[in-house]
């Protein structure tokens, strides 16, 4: 059968054709109109260079020297949380206010308009007429993303779904580098939910610059997505699998780096009532460990670490989350164009 140009087959295939030649023409097209936009957002850890990395911890450091600061006076920092946050929340709104800045916002997507009906985009595209900074939490993977890509204003990334928490990283980062004094050659143990842990993700990624070598201890339902252990092979990160969690497993690690198994990431609660306390960190399992060892924990925990541990010098997860405020501030001034420079002679004031 012969096909020719004036088919109904061909004009149909054509349509599609020239459907996917516009939006591929829409993509270019907002590359360049949104490439300022993305400069400026924390969507994601993976653009951060070694170098980038290193001097937001600098700034971390002058934060924690002097937390109270007029640097963000005048500005409007917007915090909209579609899902459930302590920490990340409020270490937030905390920064801001030290820094000066007013913040706006909602913790409960229940009491604005996208209860009935409004699209992200368009509550985005609203809250962009009154803040300067948007800090978004979201249950979809890739909302931040999407959410950069149609404001102007500023995007940082509280947590989208079980894709990436880069805000996260850089309290994590800044809590290894003080307790161990450097970033390079450590051996870094995850344990819990590999799968649809945020936070483990966008670490393993910000790693990359440092020669970590990481051990990923789940179980089989719950281990780290294939997508990531493509990246470490990519990135030459040295990893071992494990299944078992006890003190001879993690005798030689430098970071313990626990997790809570997310309950709300589960279609089947059977399968998470299987899985909720397989690993149980307590105080005996930490008599072979390394003297420099530290336990940290995005937080909130629910039965992964016994209370014994928390009396343990080597915990250190309440701690972290202190640091979560310095970190904190320094994205928000290095994403509205505060430099380390500026920050240092804030300091001296």
């Amino acid at each position: 059968m012969k096909f020719s140009l004036t088919s109904h087959k061909y004009q149909k295939l054509g349509g599609t054709l020239k459907y996917f030649m516009y939006l591929w023409t829409s993509v270019l097209k907002n590359k360049h109109k949104t490439a300022n936009m993305e400069n400026r957002s924390l969507v994601t850890i993976a653009g951060h260079s070694k170098e980038k990395i290193l001097y937001l911890l600098e700034m971390a450091r002058e934060f924690e020297k002097k937390p109270n600061r007029s640097l963000l006076a005048g500005r409007i920092v917007a915090t909209l949380f579609f899902e459930p946050s302590t920490r990340t929340r409020l270490s937030f709104e905390t920064a801001a206010n030290r820094l000066g800045a007013k913040v706006i916002g909602f913790t409960d997507p229940k009491v604005t308009s996208s209860s009935k009906g409004e699209t992200l985009k368009d509550t985005i595209m609203m809250v962009s007429n009154y803040a300067d900074i948007i800090v978004m939490r979201h249950y979809l993977e890739g909302a931040a993303r999407y959410a950069s890509e149609v404001t102007k204003v500023p995007i940082v990334n509280a947590g989208d779904g079980a894709n990436q928490h880069p805000s996260q990283t850089m309290l994590d980062l800044y809590s290894i580098y003080k307790t161990q004094g450097t970033l390079e050659n450590l051996n870094i143990y995850m344990v819990g939910d590999l799968k649809y842990g945020r936070t483990v993700h966008s670490l393993l990624m910000a790693m990359r610059h440092f020669n970590p070598t990481f051990h990923f201890i789940a179980p089989d339902e719950l281990k780290m997505p294939e997508e990531y252990k493509i990246y470490c092979k990519e990135h030459n990160i040295k990893y071992v699998e494990h299944t078992e969690f006890n003190e001879d497993v993690i005798a030689d690690a430098d970071i313990l780096y626990m997790t809570r198994v997310q309950r709300e990431r589960f279609t089947d609660l059977m399968e998470y009532e299987r899985v909720k306390d397989v690993y149980i960190l307590n105080n005996k399992m930490l008599e072979k460990t390394r003297p420099n060892l530290r336990i940290l924990h995005p937080l909130p925990r629910v039965n992964e670490i016994a209370y014994d541990v928390d009396d343990n010098p080597k915990a250190y997860y309440f701690q972290q989350a202190q640091n979560g405020l310095y970190a904190r501030q320094a994205i928000l001034c290095d994403v509205l164009g505060i430099t380390l420079d500026e920050v240092k002679a804030d300091t001296e004031k």
